[in-house]
């Protein structure tokens, strides 16, 4: 395979890439389909058997220059995301959901440092980096089985909610626990390599702001349909590319550019037309991420890696139901939050490089193993569980449940297909 692709231009393995890339995720979601899984395993699996380590259909190199791929899908799914922050729904769920977000994400991360020093008797630097880690939640599979099912209701407002602050959470608790450690080991990091990713985080809030808040004033009544999807994927990738120039994840910063922009103009036509736009995008990012993953690391992962699997999926449980507990939500709430918080990957493994940093060489190697390997089970499980609380919590409807599991007739009529998207 690599004699022939070596036989061809860069232009022609690209393309060819890409192609291969779709249309496997194409035919593995036939496959999960019938097992009755999201879509987003199948792309997964699919990422796993075209990559590298397995068949080897895609070359290494090309495999290592489809980052881009990752920043670009978390803006178009974050703008999206914003869409669910407007003032109606924010008054509906209030405060509560800063209380259930720190104790889902806190839990976590607390039960993984305590019970990785106690029982593995590791160190507290590496007990505490890995626990600030845990605090993560992937939002990207999350969202996907969302949509794939047409999921409504006051459990997907909260869960959305949840999600978008988790990483801001994450984030400082990792730079609380690099500070604690530099203090008590004189590591060589200065402060601003610390206060830098946050004010970064600040700055791409601002440019989200300022985003949301440009794209309400060019979106004039007389704007055609194309030129607004036009506009609106021109400031996304814009977002993203300066995120990415900081190395910080478009994450909050598109978020919050599509919260402000359905704040100002109660516009949600736009980010169905934006919808339609995202499936390939999607699909090319969970078929890369199968793609990244190294599965001879699942032999150097250990009882260390497995404990990790498991404690955090036991932390975000509980730590969901005890904070839904305190905001008073529903039962249905309370009792299946937690299963649609264990998806890990993006922001987990940008931090866990960051971490080798002040790690001795083979804690700094254990750590991104466990992250790694870890992620890509989590994200493979976690559009399970997402569908089964997504389904016990109400959001899913029958007979939306059976559209997400067919392929769409392609004899439907386009307005037939605008009703499956648009919440009745």
């Amino acid at each position: 395979m690599n004699n022939f692709l070596n036989q061809l231009n860069s232009t022609t393995i690209t393309l060819l890439s890409l192609s291969t890339i779709l249309f496997t995720g194409f035919l593995l979601t036939r496959i999960t389909k019938l097992a009755k899984l999201p879509n987003v395993t199948g792309y997964i699996i699919a990422g796993v058997l075209i990559g590298p380590y397995v068949l080897n259909l895609i070359p290494y190199e090309m495999v290592k220059n489809m980052g881009f791929i990752s920043d670009v899908a978390l803006a178009f799914i974050a703008f999206g995301v914003g869409r669910f922050f407007n003032r109606e729904a924010f008054q509906e769920t209030g405060f509560g959901i800063i209380a259930v977000t720190l104790s889902e994400s806190l839990m976590a991360g607390i039960m993984i440092t305590l019970s990785m020093y106690y029982l593995f008797h590791l160190s507290w630097e590496f007990c505490l980096i890995l626990g600030a880690v845990a605090t993560a939640t992937a939002p990207a599979s999350t969202m996907v089985t969302i949509r794939q099912y047409h999921a409504r209701g006051d459990f997907v407002n909260i869960l959305l909610q949840v999600v978008a602050f988790d990483d801001a959470v994450c984030l400082v608790a990792f730079s609380i626990a690099i500070a604690v450690i530099n203090a008590n080991t004189g590591t060589s990091v200065s402060a601003s390599e610390i206060a830098l990713p946050l004010l970064y985080n600040f700055g791409a809030l601002a440019v989200g702001f300022v985003s949301g808040v440009f794209l309400s004033k060019l979106m004039t009544p007389e704007r055609s349909e194309d030129n607004r999807l036009i506009l609106t994927i021109s400031l996304i990738l814009g977002i993203a590319g300066l995120c990415a120039a900081v190395d910080v994840s478009p994450l909050l910063s598109c978020m919050l550019f599509g919260t402000t922009y359905i704040n100002i103009t109660k516009d949600k036509e736009l980010y169905s037309q934006v919808e339609r736009f995202t499936p390939p995008i999607l699909s090319m990012f969970f078929v890369v991420s199968g793609m990244s993953l190294d599965i001879r690391s699942f032999n150097t992962m250990g009882a260390v890696g497995a404990a990790y699997f498991i404690i955090r999926i036991a932390g975000k449980f509980l730590g969901a139901y005890l904070g839904c507990t305190m905001a008073k939500t529903t039962k249905a709430v309370r009792n299946y939050l937690g299963l649609a918080l264990i998806p890990q990957a993006g922001v987990a493994i940008g931090l866990a490089f960051l971490g080798k940093r002040v790690l001795p060489y083979a804690m700094g190697n254990m750590l991104l193993t466990i992250i790694l390997s870890s992620s890509v089970l989590y994200e493979l499980i976690g559009p399970a569980c997402a569908k089964i609380a997504l389904i016990y919590s109400g959001s899913i409807k029958k007979d939306k449940l059976k559209v997400g599991e067919s392929a769409i007739s392609v004899h439907k009529t386009q307005k037939e297909q605008e009703l499956l998207r648009i919440d009745s």
